[in-house]
């Protein structure tokens, strides 16, 4: 068999498994993010008419955005409960199992929200939404994990990024099916919110025909023969001997160390040797949510109102943001084994309070400057394309290449519930700081964006192509200053 036809025949496969796992995986955060904001008006009408039938008044304003504030905050407080219970069923049931079992969460989301009008009650819009905020949360754990230990070292970076492209793909696609035109109507919004089973569908039919991830076959279930089946299927050729050695190396680290089983977060948080990974985690999984992409989306109708675009032509327009989120990220895709993980992360995080900055000076200089509006709109769209041509990608796999086997579990879910957690935070803080800063309240994303920047840029080492091992030593000489030269043991199996 040819070279050409070996590297053909081992990214179609790879081509297929991502698409069959990250479709019912990550696409469903985005999807479930855009989704909601159509139907808002039509929700809280049912929710003032619910409780008008059930005790004969009507509520005010008030209560009825405090009901729906808790309906919106039901996703992120269940993709916390979601990054919490994603570590141990990747531990129990396998990366692609769990993916597979995951969607029991979607499952029951879906009932509750197609009968939430028959049985009168918008508490099941509730729990439908922490239900579908569960399967998210478990999504955006496993399948970086999954994608990280299948992909071949050169491709790990591209694989693993595709769960960022996955994401704002399903922005992307939230925004078109919630058109008016489409299912963004007051008859039709319970079948948007539940539109989200096509997804994880099409996963349940796809991903069982694909392997479990190699790594954790051989390294966490003791399955050698099982490992390079999966090799052989996701490479189109023969056991790579040089990939079969790193792992066999990984392996007797993780027996020598604390053996096969798996870590648990409190754990890493007391292993010094793990000091500057764990922090490295931490503050770009928080920057992640703390940067302010996801309250621009929320501004964005605002701009494009002030720029002058008609309130029934604006939802069309809020389209560009998604796709100008997705062509980001497939940029960022092509860019990453060349420019590596570290100088996307820097290079997004500078563009970003840069364009805060900007976006800042034409908030203040509205109705006194002419063609304001339209810079606002401007920065709306480059803040949102550098968002997505580093941070929103890179800061996802990093677990994936920075921790080891028996620690990368709880290190996503260390990663995944910081995520969830400050998205929940700005979620409810943000308006209270638009109310309070006015047109300044984009300063305090800025100044994450430059800590953030300034963190990467003199913690963070370049992994890009290197083995765990490498990547590890790196860590050790950071772990080591910290210490007093002192040389740290690693645990890092």
């Amino acid at each position: 068999m040819s070279d050409d036809t070996e590297e053909k025949g081992h990214s179609r496969t790879l081509i297929l498994m991502v698409f069959s796992a990250a479709i019912g995986g990550t696409l469903q955060y985005g999807y479930n993010i855009a989704i909601i904001n159509a139907p808002t008006v039509y929700i809280q009408r049912f929710i003032n008419e619910t409780c008008l039938e059930r005790w004969g008044v009507a509520l005010s304003f008030y209560q009825v955005t405090l009901i729906w504030t808790l309906v919106v905050s039901a996703f992120s407080l269940g993709g916390l409960a979601g990054a919490l219970m994603g570590g141990p069923m990747a531990v129990f049931f396998g990366r692609k199992q769990a993916l597979l079992l995951n969607n029991v969460f979607l499952i029951a989301s879906t009932v509750l929200v197609l009968t939430c009008q028959v049985a009168g009650s918008f508490e099941m819009i509730v729990l439908s939404r922490f239900l579908v905020g569960v399967n998210s949360g478990v999504s955006m754990n496993v399948q970086p994990m999954y994608f990280g230990e299948s992909a071949p070292k050169k491709l790990r970076g591209l694989v693993a990024l595709s769960s960022a492209v996955f994401t704002a793909l399903g922005i992307l696609l939230g925004q078109v099916v919630g058109l008016t035109d489409v299912l963004g109507s007051e008859p039709h919004w319970p079948y948007l919110l539940a539109s989200n089973a096509i997804p994880g569908l099409v996963q349940l039919l796809a991903l069982p025909w694909f392997p479990e991830s190699p790594r954790y076959l051989l390294i966490d279930r003791d399955d050698p023969e099982a490992c390079a089946r999966a090799l052989r299927r996701l490479r189109g050729r023969a056991v790579p001997g040089a990939e079969m050695e790193e792992m066999l190396q990984e392996r007797e680290q993780v027996a020598a160390g604390r053996g096969t089983r798996a870590r648990r977060p409190w754990e890493l948080f007391s292993d010094r040797a793990l000091r500057w990974q764990l922090l490295s985690i931490v503050v770009t999984s928080s920057a992640m949510q703390l940067c302010g992409n996801d309250s621009i989306y929320f501004y964005a109708y605002y701009v494009f109102q002030e720029a002058g675009i008609s309130a029934s032509q604006i939802q069309y327009v809020t389209i560009g943001t998604g796709a100008c989120e997705l062509l980001s990220s497939l940029t960022c895709s092509l860019l990453i084994e060349r420019l590596g993980r570290r100088w996307l992360l820097v290079g997004g995080y500078a563009l970003m309070a840069t364009w805060a900055l900007v976006f800042t000076l034409a908030l203040s200089l509205q109705g006194t400057m002419p063609g304001m509006p339209y810079l606002s709109m401007a920065c709306v769209f480059a803040y949102i394309l550098s968002f997505g041509m580093g941070p929103a990608g890179v800061s996802v796999i990093l677990p994936a290449e920075v921790f080891g086997q028996t620690a990368r579990p709880a290190a996503y879910m260390i990663a995944g519930s910081l995520m969830w957690l400050n998205l929940f935070l700005v979620g409810m803080a943000f308006p209270f700081v638009v109310g309070g800063l006015g047109s300044f309240c984009f300063l305090p994303f800025c100044a994450v964006c430059l800590l953030a920047s300034f963190f990467v840029g003199a913690v963070l080492p370049e992994t890009k192509g290197k083995s765990l091992q490498e990547i590890t030593s790196d860590f050790d000489q950071l772990n080591s200053r910290a210490q007093g030269g002192r040389e740290p043991v690693s645990m890092q199996a």
